[in-house]
């Protein structure tokens, strides 16, 4: 039962990081960004980190969701062993 927690944490860990990861390099350079042009407009920071999260997500959805189906399938075919 505790390798399929850490199997469910790892993966939401590895499809989670991605997305993350790019948010935060644009929230770095945004905040760069305001603090050199000394520019304190909230949608400045909210609009980009929106578009390359989307953008990310659109890009590596399907990678993602194989991920999710693979773990899913294997949770299933392996759930009698677990009620043993």
């Amino acid at each position: 039962m505790e390798d399929i927690a850490r199997d469910a944490l790892w993966l939401t860990l590895t499809l989670a990081a991605p997305v993350l990861l790019a948010g935060l390099v644009v929230a770095f350079a945004v905040s760069l960004f305001q603090a050199a042009t000394q520019i304190p407009e909230p949608t400045l920071s909210f609009v980009p980190k929106l578009i390359v999260m989307l953008l990310v997500v659109a890009v590596l959805g399907g990678w993602m969701g194989g991920q999710l189906a693979d773990f899913a399938r294997t949770l299933l075919t392996g759930f009698p062993a677990l009620l043993e």
